[in-house]
């Protein structure tokens, strides 16, 4: 009877999001900074990419970067101690700004890492198109690398695709086309995937912050610095987060996942594995707010664009958001008590989703639990 119901509340949310695509797949999308949607003739559609232009400097070299273009944002990773870690800007006048603390970035690597999470670090740094930039690391700091990331000024090339919205029941997102993905990141040299897709039946959603400054001027344009930091600096193949939502409630559809299914998924409704939470990845869905809710709590549209978003997944997969779960990695056999919408601090230690999100998590599996669908019998 579960395995009929589940079914059937699925059918139910892809035809009401199937329905809803004829009516907005080839809208213009809002508030998408520099990737600029232009209808065709054919009723397909094309959108103008910047191409993204990235520098990645080691050791003593990724502390004193002078650039050769713009520097939209700032990637550094380091391994050892977090405290005591900034960065200051170098203006194109010469000018230095104020010295600021670096803040890890919210995810992890791999299922099966050996590494530490907790002794790797990670940061990003909007930059507004420095000219450089310095780095104050702590000491015991090792194998530091820094990246410089432009992904609005450079050369934008013409990439066809069908649509740049799509919907999840009565949740629309931006497509990776929309944001403006360069999908030749996920490729190595000799053009084999650097991470392909494994799916798994999805089991829990972690909730995330992505810890880097509030009201980013530009989201898809952070979004695809996230992506070239995850995909290229890390190591990672991709960005390492299922969904995104920016601070006007804009839902970003992340790691790749196939043409098949809904973001994240395949046709048959198991989930990619993704890069949020080391250690603890496969069947867990990872939704990544931009910004930082250590002091600052989302506001009110990304809070509610995250509810509906869990919403919908829970009718997805017949979630019951409110549950306490046992959750069992088919990769490694891991297995760890959690609530079914939990935070990433819940899987390691970290500040992340930030002290108010974190707080707020009660409220929001109460109000996902409002979101479900009703059982269709």
């Amino acid at each position: 009877m579960r395995k009929k119901l589940l079914l059937n509340r699925r059918a139910v949310l892809m035809a009401a999001g199937a329905a809803a695509g004829v009516a907005t797949g080839l809208v213009a999308v809002p508030a998408i900074g520099a990737t600029t949607p232009a209808t065709t003739t054919s009723g397909a559609r094309t959108v103008r990419v910047p191409r993204t232009r990235a520098k990645s400097f080691t050791g003593a070299a990724a502390r004193t970067v002078q650039a050769e273009f713009p520097v939209e944002h700032v990637g550094v990773s380091w391994t050892g101690p977090r405290r005591g870690a900034s960065i200051r800007l170098i203006g194109q006048d010469g000018s230095r700004g104020a010295w600021t603390a670096l803040r890890p970035v919210c995810g992890a690597g791999a299922d099966g890492d050996a590494g530490d999470p907790a002794k790797s670090v990670s940061a990003l740094v909007q930059a507004g198109g420095a000219a450089g930039y310095e780095l104050r690391l702590p000491d015991g700091a090792t194998d530091v690398r820094s990246t410089a990331i432009d992904t609005v000024n450079g050369p934008s090339t013409k990439v066809a695709t069908a649509a740049t919205v799509g919907r999840i029941a009565d949740v629309e997102y931006i497509t990776r086309a929309g944001w403006g993905a360069d999908e030749s990141l996920r490729f190595k040299a000799d053009g084999t995937e650097n991470s392909p897709q494994a799916y798994y039946p999805a089991q829990v959603m972690t909730v995330h912050h992505t810890a880097d400054a509030n009201g980013a001027p530009d989201p898809a344009a952070t979004i695809r610095s996230y992506y070239y930091l995850h995909a290229i600096t890390n190591d990672w193949g991709d960005i390492g987060y299922h969904y995104l939502i920016d601070a006007a409630g804009l839902v970003y559809e992340g790691r790749y996942s196939g043409t098949d299914g809904i973001p994240a998924h395949d046709a048959s409704g198991k989930m990619v594995t993704a890069f949020h939470t080391s250690g603890n990845n496969s069947g867990n869905l990872g939704i990544a707010l931009l910004g930082n809710s250590n002091e600052q709590p989302p506001t009110d549209a990304a809070r509610r664009s995250l509810v509906r978003l869990l919403g919908a997944l829970s009718t997805y997969h017949d979630f019951d958001p409110e549950a306490a779960v046992t959750f069992v990695n088919p990769v490694n056999g891991v297995s760890k008590n959690v609530q079914m919408i939990n935070g990433h601090r819940d899987w390691l230690s970290t500040e992340c989703p930030g002290t108010t999100l974190y707080g707020d998590l009660p409220a929001l599996r109460k109000d996902a639990a409002a979101e479900l669908s009703q059982p269709q019998v």
